[in-house]
């Protein structure tokens, strides 16, 4: 197994276990085994998925959870640029690539230098990954009910702490550091200004400047 298939392995199974998580507080907010399961099938973007259940849980109604879901969903079109120039295939193949485009696939494939690796990667990651996520979402109802309160457990800090995993690969490039950097101060500073989920959204300004230095350093390098 090449490097980056177990790098995306390792991935893939500890994010299966936080759908354990996702499948205890769905159960913890009122969902069937059924609802829980269709959402992480059809959804398949965890924090969209959390925050849905957040808001149920909290007495909201169906559309402030659609809402909120949405509002975190839409970082996943700013990955479809990224993804794209090493997903060159058919309509259909592309329509099937475009559920699996999300945080962890687009990491581990833009974490690779050639593009036939990072096409593997983001295959492989998102195929164990749907099986992973569904199969713990399931787990995770399952075992809901020995739960009484799923926040003192302290697994409400899994899917963040997923987050900073993500970045890990990153950071052992210059442009990766910066990004990280100036996404994280980005966030600090407008979580008490915006409403939940804008700081997700707006650490994404952050890529910017990280492209800039990353096609400078590409200049460098290829400069006589």
């Amino acid at each position: 197994m090449t490097s980056h298939r177990r790098e995306a392995f390792v991935l893939t199974v500890a994010t299966g276990l936080i759908g354990i998580t996702f499948g205890v507080f769905a159960d913890s907010a009122g969902l069937s085994p059924v609802q829980a399961a269709a959402l992480s099938a059809l959804t398949f973007t965890g924090a969209s998925q959390f925050a849905a259940v957040s808001v149920i849980g909290a007495g909201g109604n169906p559309l402030a959870a659609v809402g909120s879901g949405l509002l975190l969903a839409a970082r996943n079109s700013l990955y479809g640029p990224v993804v794209a120039p090493f997903l060159r295939s058919s309509p259909a193949r592309r329509a099937v690539a475009a559920q699996f485009v999300i945080d962890e696939t687009t990491a581990m494939a833009s974490a690779q230098d050639d593009p036939a690796d990072a096409r593997d990667a983001f295959w492989f990651t998102g195929l164990w990954l749907f099986v992973f996520w569904n199969l713990g979402t399931i787990a995770g109802v399952l075992a809901g009910g020995l739960f009484d309160d799923p926040g003192a457990w302290g697994l409400d800090a899994a899917f963040p702490a997923a987050f900073v995993a993500l970045i890990v690969p990153h950071l052992r490039t210059r442009p990766g550091r910066v990004t990280a950097l100036l996404g994280a101060a980005i966030a600090v500073v407008a979580v008490p200004l915006t409403p939940a989920g804008a700081p997700m959204l707006l650490a994404v300004l952050a890529v910017g400047p990280g492209l800039w230095i990353r096609a400078r350093q590409s200049q460098v390098e290829g400069a006589p």
